[in-house]
């Protein structure tokens, strides 16, 4: 490569103002690409009347009007928009969620706004914005690139080559070599480039517009409810039809045993699961994304709960990631930084702002740039060409022209061993040099090194690497990253919850055995370098994991060997990454997790959650909050299979005994409207039990529907159905009439209902109190109103077919199921201390 120029050097690019880039946002739209429709609430309504129990609804109100029963008819097609209406809320309220999720996790842009270089959504972007795109950046927008340096793209995405391409500036004209397109990968280099195209307009929205109806596939846990509705349904129909045949057979009508068909079929199907499952994951990933913690994959909300392992970087995420010069060591010795007495240290600090990018992001490099400031004006440069950083050479090198100077200055830092190797240092002195970096680091400090050189000019061609070059060692820098506040406490959870945390970093071995020993971490004396991986088999990487918990000088690379052996001991590994080759591991575990502040775009697309603030005491928030949607999606389900049980069993009752129906599809109607807002809110709603981070992981091999959950939930459901069972042949040996025997089984079905919310809700460790989940109380208040005016007062009465029973059989019929729960409960909690 020859030397350009400077001349030719592109001016830097002015940007937009933010009152220009406001004015062509609202004039053009937002940057994003065309999504999938949304559902609005006339699509979520017309979904809704799709479902079962809607279409069995209708189906009883047109049997009604068959059998010459306008009223019940009318009343049932009100119910029908009644249990629309909630549904329809409900629905809408999971769609905003996840709305709210996809604009959080739009890709972020560094973009020039005022002339300062800010970090902003990528949907704020619009044509003439200048943004700057580094290795590891998706490119938020087509543009032209306004300056590069040695600026490579992986377009495999659009056109299906797998090499990468150069983009360089250039004449307008030229597309082929200076446009870049949105979507593309930034493998290496960077640059500047300005907006020309944005949203739909781009050639990835373009394609886009081809997708907009596509749809996620469903996820392990929703094809297992599904299967789940659909086991219960057919069984449900199954048992509807049966039952139509007997009442038939029993006391004639074809029209009335249908009815009783159809109400038996509402009682069965459980419905609620798929809603249940929907709702209780999309707010709770928003629930989650308010505590700062992303969620792009659903699933990883059902992993959180079963992670034994806990994989996590360093710097910014133990750390704050804020660094300040601590410290310098050049040949006069140590110093602080607000001791700039040398040549030497003021040599040092020169050169290390040089090895900096105009505009630096490292936090490293933002210290060197504040502290030079206090160096006064230095000569005009000209940076020609620059070697970025790689994992065969752990350094940055920076090539500048000054006019007044015969010679190009050769600005380097890096790894201190890499420096120490490209100045070419003897062994005794190389010795010396890591000794000092092992006390700097012994004090928590991170270190870098220094080194200058110098190279002709003219027509003579730069090295292809830093290598060949002829650098003179000036010193060491050093710097401080003070742990996060609340890392050790969160450390201390993740230990007490049963999840072990392994420290992964590429820093030194001293400098990650201070910021572990600041954390609390076990083992922290202990310390395993990457490089030490590489000659072990599989058989003693495992051993090595197994006495270990910090590892230093760690590679991407070595990060995926780890988490593939995690895995392959039966570990259910989560790992957090930031870089481009960090992707890898991401994907192989089992919950990866990205930083949102300084991971790149390839980083956070492979992740399934986004830290949006990269503090490790969000990861252990996160797997706390996966514990407590997990665990609530149980409830609900505990609750779904459990109040079933004595709804089917109270419509099949009568039949068994030869009498007159007491159930009705309108009654069912009136148990939806409790059961639907008790699955959907009240359990969304719990808080998490005093010990959910007490206990260990729940085991991967776990399901949701297990044998247990089943036959205990149809177990509880049928001590229920043996209250209502009990109510009803006490009314019937007392000679009630049908009608107050009626409103005594409903009392008790409507009580037994509220028991079982109140049983899955307070089950396990947690205490009651008054003031844990005001969804319940509503949903109580609300029912218990609604039971006493339709149970007491014969005109609302009439509609239900209800007549006011005796007090004390209301009473003994709200009792009943109730107090079969206490004891239930109560034999639950002896069995438990026994075990």
């Amino acid at each position: 490569m020859t030397i350009p120029d400077a001349a030719s050097e592109p001016p830097d690019p002015p940007g937009l103002s933010s009152a220009e880039a406001a004015l062509r946002l609202e004039r053009n739209g937002p940057n994003r690409l065309p999504q999938p429709d949304r559902r609005n609430g006339l699509r979520i309504a017309l979904g809704v009347v799709r479902e079962p129990m809607l279409l069995l609804l209708l189906a009883a109100a047109g049997l009604y009007l068959l059998l010459g029963d306008p009223r019940e008819a009318s009343v049932l097609l009100a119910s029908v928009g009644l249990v629309i209406g909630l549904t329809v809320i409900q629905e809408y309220r999971s769609e905003r969620a996840l709305q709210a999720l996809r604009d959080l996790s739009s890709p972020r842009a560094r973009v020039l706004r005022d002339g300062d270089v800010r970090v902003v959504s990528s949907q704020e972007l619009v044509v003439g914005d200048v943004v700057a795109v580094a290795e590891g950046d998706r490119v938020p927008a087509d543009a032209r690139v306004l300056d590069d340096y040695d600026l490579m793209l992986d377009e495999s995405m659009l056109t299906g080559e797998s090499m990468p391409v150069r983009r360089q500036a250039g004449p307008a004209a030229d597309v082929e070599t200076n446009r870049i397109h949105a979507g593309t990968l930034v493998v290496r280099g960077h640059g500047m480039a300005e907006v020309v195209a944005t949203g739909s307009a781009t050639a990835m929205g373009r394609i886009g517009d081809q997708l907009r109806f596509q749809r996620s596939p469903p996820t392990p846990m929703q094809l297992e409810i599904r299967r789940a509705v659909v086991l219960f349904a057919t069984l449900g129909l199954l048992v509807s039809g049966l039952m139509t045949g007997l009442y038939v057979a029993i006391h004639g009508g074809w029209l009335q045993g249908l009815l009783a068909g159809v109400t038996l079929a509402m009682a069965n199907i459980p419905e609620e699961f798929p809603v249940v499952l929907t709702v209780f994951l999309a707010l709770g990933g928003w629930r989650m994304a308010r505590r700062r913690a992303l969620v792009r994959r659903a699933p990883a909300i059902e992993a959180l709960g079963s992670v034994t392992i806990l994989c996590t970087d360093k710097t910014g995420t133990l750390t704050e990631n804020r660094m300040s010069l601590a410290e310098w060591v050049t040949e006069d010795g140590a110093a602080p930084p607000d001791r700039l007495s040398s040549p030497s240290q003021h040599r040092l600090l020169e050169i290390a702002d040089r090895a900096c990018p105009d505009r630096p992001f490292d936090p490293m490099e933002l210290a060197i740039r504040a502290a030079a400031t206090g160096l006064g004006p230095s000569s005009v440069r000209v940076r020609i060409h620059e070697y970025p950083f790689g994992k065969d050479l752990l350094a940055t090198t920076h090539v500048w022209e000054d006019p007044y100077s015969p010679e190009l200055l050769i600005a380097s830092k890096g790894a201190p061993e890499t420096i120490a190797a490209l100045c070419r240092l003897s062994p005794e002195r190389t010795d010396a040099v890591l000794q000092a970096v092992e006390r700097m680091a012994g004090r928590g400090l991170r270190v870098i090194a220094v080194a200058v050189a110098a190279w002709p000019p003219g027509p003579v061609a730069l090295p292809s690497t830093p290598r060949d070059f002829h650098f003179e060692w000036l010193g060491l820098l050093g710097f401080v990253d003070p742990l996060r506040g609340g890392v050790a406490d969160a450390i201390g959870q993740a230990r007490t919850a049963g999840v072990r945390v392994i420290m992964l970093t590429g820093d030194h071995v001293a400098t990650a055995r201070a910021i572990a020993a600041q954390a609390g971490m076990d083992r922290c004396d202990s310390v395993a370098l990457g490089a030490d991986l590489e000659r072990l088999d599989d058989a003693a990487v495992m051993r090595c994991i197994q006495d270990t918990d910090v590892f230093a000088r760690v590679k991407p690379e070595h990060k995926l060997r780890l988490v593939e052996a995690l895995k392959r001991a039966g570990e259910v590994v989560a790992m957090t990454g930031d870089g481009v080759n960090d992707a890898p591991a991401l994907m192989a575990s089992h919950v990866g997790v990205a930083m949102g502040g300084r991971g790149t775009d390839v980083a956070r697309e492979a992740a399934s959650i986004v830290l949006l603030d990269d503090d490790f005491v969000t990861v252990v928030r996160a797997i706390r909050q996966g514990r407590v949607v997990y665990d609530n999606i149980v409830r609900a389900i505990r609750y779904i299979l459990a109040v079933h049980v004595p709804i089917t069993g109270l419509a099949l009752l009568p039949l068994l005994f030869g009498a007159a129906p007491m159930l009705m599809p309108l009654h069912v109607v009136f148990l939806e409207l409790i059961i639907d807002p008790a699955s959907t809110l009240v359990f969304e709603r719990e808080p998490a039990a005093p010990g959910v981070m007490r206990r260990p992981p729940r085991p991967p091999s776990q399901r949701l529907l297990d044998m247990r959950t089943l036959f205990g939930s149809l177990g509880v459901g049928l001590a229920v159905f043996a209250a209502v069972v009990a109510v009803y042949v006490l009314g019937r040996s007392a000679a009630l009439p049908t009608s107050q025997l009626a409103a005594l089984c409903f009392t008790a079905l409507i009580s037994g209902n509220l028991g079982l919310v109140a049983l899955n809700c307070r089950r396990g460790d947690r205490r009651w109190t008054w003031r844990s989940n005001p969804a319940f109380w509503t949903i109580v208040a609300c029912a218990l109103g609604t039971l006493v005016l339709i149970t007491r007062i014969p005109s609302l009465g009439i509609w239900f077919r209800f007549s006011p029973p005796p007090v004390a059989g209301s009473l003994l019929a709200f009792l009943a199921p109730l107090a079969g729960l206490v004891l239930i409960e109560a034999a639950t909690r002896v069995l438990r201390r026994r075990r």
